[in-house]
């Protein structure tokens, strides 16, 4: 069984800031708004959240399918995909523009800062969905705009169930079409702050819109997660990390368990619980794809 990723293949330079940006920024002067950071650390990874979703699923043992696309500069992307071996079949690539980018500065309190060039992702709705026999389920998480609408199209036209994640996406839409993705999808992710724009958009309680769909579940960092089934709230509670190193890529990896758990047949309350574990790993390792397993996720 395979699940359909769609979403962003990006490089991210990630840097450390090694105050706090409350200390830098000051509340009464947001209208003059001028500040600098050093940075003494700073790397380049492979990121986007489709890259990163891939990463963790693959990791767990499941089949992963990456539906994005690259840039020119992206066949450094998909050799390292291919190592992994994850399928490129659904990567396409754009001539004369770079692939997506995200600068993330993360502070000592891990609160993060980041700019994002979508190069590449804006033309993700030339890849389409048909139907597979090998696809079970899929996710649309933060895309092109134009692919998050076509995509959930057309994988309810392919009869393939499927988890909306809008992520930092979210704010592209209003509440119309984010009530449309929630009535197409089988699933929803988000986490508390994106959970409470999405109430606030389409003008449903957490409580209504997991009657709409088969489970919500909005994640709380360190606090664990909540899961929604048909109105009933459950709390999953947080696994501990060894350390907290670097969040960038958490709600990936959480996204990664969620698809393998989905794919076995679990309940959702299992699903998360193995989310919260995985993301445990994640944050103990810089950079979004670089983790391993310490344990069995059977």
């Amino acid at each position: 069984m395979a699940a359909l990723i769609c979403g962003s293949l990006a490089f991210d330079t990630i840097m450390t800031f090694e105050g706090r940006f409350a200390e830098q920024i000051l509340p009464d002067q947001l209208h003059i708004l001028n500040v600098s950071f050093l940075v003494p650390s700073l790397r380049r990874d492979f990121g986007g959240c489709a890259g990163n979703i891939a990463y963790s699923l693959k990791l767990l043992g499941g089949e992963p399918l990456p539906m994005a696309m690259l840039g020119s500069d992206g066949g450094e992307y998909v050799q390292r995909l291919e190592t992994l071996g994850i399928s490129t079949r659904h990567v396409g690539q754009v001539a004369d523009t770079y692939t997506a980018q995200a600068m993330i500065m993360t502070d000592r309190d891990n609160n993060q800062i980041t700019a994002f060039h979508p190069g590449a992702m804006m033309q993700a709705h030339a890849n389409r969905i048909e139907g597979d026999p090998k696809v079970k389920l899929g996710i649309i998480s933060p895309d092109g705009r134009d692919a998050m609408l076509e995509h959930a199209a057309q994988f309810v036209a392919a009869d393939i169930p499927f988890v909306f994640d809008p992520g930092q996406g979210l704010p592209m839409f209003n509440g119309e079409e984010l009530g449309r993705f929630v009535e197409q999808a089988s699933w929803v992710t988000v986490n508390d702050y994106e959970g409470k724009m999405l109430c606030d958009r389409t003008g449903w309680s957490l409580e209504e819109i997991s009657r709409k769909v088969d489970g919500l579940v909005v994640t709380l960092g360190a606090e664990g997660c909540e899961v929604w089934v048909h109105g009933a709230r459950t709390h999953v509670p947080p696994v501990a990390p060894v350390q907290v190193v670097d969040p960038t890529g958490c709600g990936d990896a959480w996204r990664g368990a969620l698809l393998f758990g989905l794919e076995k047949g679990w309940p959702l309350e299992r699903c998360a619980a193995l989310g919260n574990r995985v993301g445990a790993l994640k944050i103990a390792q810089r950079g979004p794809q670089n983790y391993t397993l310490d344990f069995d996720p059977t």
